[in-house]
């Protein structure tokens, strides 16, 4: 089993809750630039006293690549949220979290990780399992999605790759995974708050954001901090792929919890998920 495969896992899950959160804040009426900046309010203190606390806060020049990270990950996340606030929380995810095709990528040709026929096999099944699940819908009814849904979760999926990929250069040029994740922190609370007052005008953050926003900064601190060990010793190409399959655990709640339909081909994209998630892990 490649290195970091544990890691791997348990972000998974903690991914999978986080985009059900995203998913009940919108339709509670939360707004994208309210919810990154309340989540964000939630997660800098939270990564910053834990980094103090454990003695792994170690600024250096590496943590500039974790910043950038920052950068791309709050337009990933913010055009996560706007593609949620039209769209199915079963056909979102799942575009959404195929962002691990643009991280391996990129590890592949910047980093020279192997490319092996089971990362292959891995990524064609990932495919599968998105494009089954995105067809998924009730029998007899063409489940789509809007245009400027698809095009929000686009940008979210191009952008969040790209994030991933940093935070692996930051680590192989010394970050330490809290030190990563704080260097990622200070940027995206920092766009965050500025977001909420060039688009209201002032910072008067409603009351109805702090519960979402609290549950998805606890749920997102472990996801990243676990995804950040897991690469400090294994392959981006291998790890991120698994980390972001959390759309299973999104889509499976979508139906348990908000009476999203399944069906036949919903089950087959979900065993479809495993595979690829066997291949990754075994492989």
């Amino acid at each position: 089993m490649t290195g970091g495969t544990g890691y791997a896992f348990a972000a998974l899950v903690c991914y999978g809750l986080g985009d059900f959160i995203y998913k009940r804040a919108t339709a509670a009426g939360v707004k994208p630039h309210h919810f990154l900046m309340g989540q964000a309010w939630w997660f800098a203190p939270a990564i910053l006293l834990y980094a103090w606390a454990t003695g792994t806060l170690i600024v250096g020049p590496s943590v500039v690549w974790n910043g950038l990270a920052g950068l791309f990950m709050f337009i990933g996340l913010y055009n996560f949220l706007r593609s949620l606030a039209t769209g199915s929380v079963s056909l979102v995810a799942p575009i959404f979290r195929l962002n691990f095709i643009v991280t391996a990528v990129l590890a592949i040709l910047a980093l020279h990780e192997p490319a092996t026929p089971a990362l292959a096999v891995a990524l064609l099944l990932a495919l599968a399992a998105a494009w089954l699940l995105l067809g998924g819908g009730e029998t007899g009814k063409r489940v789509s999605i809007d245009r400027h849904s698809l095009v929000a979760v686009l940008i979210a999926t191009l952008s969040l790759g790209a994030a991933n990929f940093f935070h692996a250069v930051g680590l192989r040029q010394g970050s330490t995974p809290e030190t990563a994740l704080l260097g990622q922190a200070v940027v995206f609370v920092t766009l965050a708050t500025g977001s909420v007052r060039l688009i209201d005008g002032a910072i008067a953050p409603p009351s109805a954001m702090w519960p979402h926003t609290a549950a998805a900064a606890a749920v997102l601190f472990g996801a990243f901090l676990l995804m950040l060990h897991g690469l400090a010793i294994g392959p981006a190409s291998v790890l991120v792929p698994i980390t972001q399959m959390g759309f299973v655990v999104t889509a499976a709640l979508g139906v348990r919890a908000l009476g999203e339909a399944m069906t036949a081909r919903k089950a087959a994209g979900l065993v479809a998920a495993v595979a690829a998630l066997a291949a990754l892990a075994f492989g």
